[in-house]
């Protein structure tokens, strides 16, 4: 990956990581923990997304949409864990 691909993935991260955090009514994680969540989320939406064989879209719009949806399951998880 070159130093475009690692920057488009952060700033992704940063976005899914945020909208995550306001789809789930949270005050969030901070910058770094949003950019975390986000970049994870990116991962395990990619993932959900391609074992269920759906297809979300292509280029930065897609990505947005894809790693959103797993950083909201990912928040969601980090939440019932935390009442745990």
């Amino acid at each position: 990956m070159q130093g475009s691909g690692i920057l488009v993935l952060l700033l992704v991260g940063l976005v899914a990581g945020w909208l995550a955090g306001q789809i789930v009514r949270g005050r969030g994680f901070g910058l770094v923990g949003d950019l975390v969540v986000g970049v994870v989320g990116a991962f395990i939406g990619r993932w959900i997304f391609g074992a269920l064989g759906i297809f979300v879209g292509m280029g930065l719009i897609g990505a947005v949409i894809s790693a959103t949806i797993g950083a909201v399951i990912l928040v969601a998880i980090i939440r019932l864990v935390r009442r745990a």
